[in-house]
């Protein structure tokens, strides 16, 4: 069973129609034996770092997701803001992340005058697969996203980058590490990109 985790932040309804769309049964919860049952798991997220912190600490699901990511080794997919919490911290707050990969969570800081790039980066993007990963298993050519953010993941092991992104700069567009992945883009507004990777994700064993 694969549960998105149900903090109060995030596009719940869209990731859980998009799998639907691939043929794929989901549960939305913030229940913790919904999650102490679950063989995957989604975190989304949209909003603040350290309000999502809060809700996650709130809740009581912190001890859950550990547990079952670092110990039971099941699949988790960060999105967005969901990603930015797999690392230990953000300059957005003051609050711990997650942890799951070593890195931290950044503010773009763009110097493009003459391009007149705007903050938070916003829309269409290509990415560049960095490794292989069966999360991108037979996608598209050419691969893009969507993406609304206005910080960025910065590991501290080059290995744990799975795609990069040109927006005034290269940044980490998404991440894996052993059972944990994570994409700054949003799969769920992504059309047929955003479907087969879901789907890719949703298959892995």
């Amino acid at each position: 069973m694969i549960v998105i985790v149900d903090y109060g932040m995030g596009n719940l309804r869209s990731i859980q129609n998009m799998l639907k769309a691939v043929d794929t049964d989901s549960t939305i919860s913030s229940n913790i034996e919904d999650i102490q049952k679950a063989s995957k798991l989604i975190l989304p997220g949209v909003g603040a770092f350290d309000s999502a912190v809060r809700n996650i600490e709130k809740l009581g699901l912190s001890e859950i997701l550990s547990d079952k990511v670092l110990n039971s080794k099941i699949p988790i997919l960060g999105i967005c803001l969901g990603l930015q919490l797999l690392t230990k911290r953000s300059e957005e707050g003051a609050l711990k992340g997650l942890g799951f990969i070593e890195g931290e969570t950044v503010h773009f800081n763009i110097n493009d005058k003459q391009n007149r790039l705007k903050i938070p980066h916003m829309g269409w993007n290509t990415v560049r697969i960095m490794k292989d990963s069966r999360l991108f298993d037979k996608m598209y050519d050419e691969p893009k996203f969507y993406f609304v953010h206005s910080y960025h993941v910065h590991c501290c092991n080059d290995e744990d980058i799975l795609c990069s992104t040109q927006h005034g700069c290269e940044f980490t567009s998404a991440v894996e590490k052993d059972n944990v992945f994570g994409v700054q883009f949003h799969p769920e507004k992504s059309h047929k990109f955003g479907m087969k990777l879901l789907k890719n994700f949703a298959e892995l064993t």
